[in-house]
């Protein structure tokens, strides 16, 4: 199993914490090997439950869905101990076709690869518009003045490198050749490239947006107001493990779905539980929240209009002027089929 460490800080949060009282040194060991094992799970616990690697992109609001599921137990009660592990956006999509983790929450990030035949699947999206800001130094004053400079992206494919070019070329500027697109990691590690001057520019999540707000950076654009669509809080799968193991799948899914559900319908919850998550002050939180909330989609299902949509950034970059059938992309059934049952049974965050 290949393991990757947060680019923005220790991976203290997939990893959990490995506190000791004073012991004689071999007792020490003991436990700091027992709890690298078994985690803050009890032996016959750790027996039960079936070990799951998910990868995020960063510890940003994108994963939220996902770590509220892992704070609230609800991946627990399906039987799953999930790690979730940071991974850049298009090394985790990688990773998820390689067989090194059981699913990917990287969003737009996979569709790039699905589209050139990648045997893989996006289930579910929490989001739907690009939680992401482009920011330059305040001597740029627009999308324009960035030709003959570099922008900071996360990763090259990834999503908000997708975004760059296609507002790029909009402003009719070919990315990559008259701008520089630089992959300089995922989160705040962003903005320290922009705050060091190793780029003019570039795309920001939260809370790195909100950071560079407040240092004066300059606001080009904010994707979050544009009519676009950008998957993100997704659950993406192998088509292997989609017919190998459903059940599996589904207790994932489930457990992921009650996770946006509480995000979607309890405010005092999720600001909470990301409190703990991000380590961020509740009420810089709660002002995240109130930015991310209205990108969510519905119940994490999308029509073929939004589907449709969702591409249309992505497919000038493998040559395509028509996507293929979206059923070789995207499957919705077993996500409506959860919703259908947990709104049956009356399940609420």
């Amino acid at each position: 199993m290949i393991r990757f460490d947060s680019l923005d800080r220790p991976a203290s949060f997939i990893r959990p914490n490995r506190s000791t009282k004073v012991h004689p040194l071999a007792i020490r060991c003991f436990l700091f090997l027992l709890l690298a094992l078994f985690g803050s799970l009890s032996p016959t616990e750790a027996q039960q439950l079936k070990k799951v690697h998910a990868a995020i992109p960063a510890i940003t609001p994108a994963a939220a869905p996902f770590a509220i599921a892992k704070d609230r137990g609800f991946y627990r009660e399906e039987g799953l101990d999930v790690d979730l592990i940071v991974i850049p956006s298009a090394v985790g999509i990688q990773a998820l076709i390689g067989g090194n983790v059981n699913f990917s929450t990287q969003g737009g990030a996979g569709l790039l690869p699905a589209l050139r035949g990648a045997p893989i699947r996006l289930l579910f999206s929490a989001y739907r518009r690009p939680m992401y800001w482009l920011y330059a130094r305040p001597e740029v004053r627009s999308v324009g003045e960035l030709k003959g400079k570099k922008v900071g992206v996360s990763s090259i494919g990834s999503g908000p490198d997708s975004l760059l070019r296609d507002v790029l070329r909009k402003n009719g500027i070919e990315g990559g050749r008259e701008v520089v697109i630089l992959p300089v990691g995922s989160g705040i590690a962003r903005f320290y490239a922009l705050e060091a001057r190793s780029v003019d520019a570039a795309m920001l999540s939260i809370p790195a947006n909100f950071m560079a707000q407040d240092a004066g950076f300059r606001q080009l654009v904010s994707f979050i107001d544009q009519d676009m669509v950008e998957l993100q809080g997704s659950v993406l799968v192998s088509v292997q493990l989609l017919e190998s193991d459903p059940k599996l799948v589904e207790r994932f899914l489930r457990a992921s779905i009650k996770g946006f559900r509480t995000i979607r319908d309890n405010r005092t919850v999720t600001i909470q539980a990301l409190t703990r998550f991000l380590k961020l002050k509740e009420d810089e939180v709660a002002r995240i929240y109130d930015v991310i909330r209205p990108s969510l989609t519905a119940d994490g299902t999308l029509n073929e209009e939004v589907q449709r949509k969702s591409l249309e950034h992505i497919l000038p970059r493998v040559g395509l002027k028509e996507p293929p059938p979206l059923e070789t992309l995207f499957d919705f059934a077993l996500a409506r089929r959860v919703n259908e049952e947990l709104q049956a049974k009356g399940w609420k965050p």
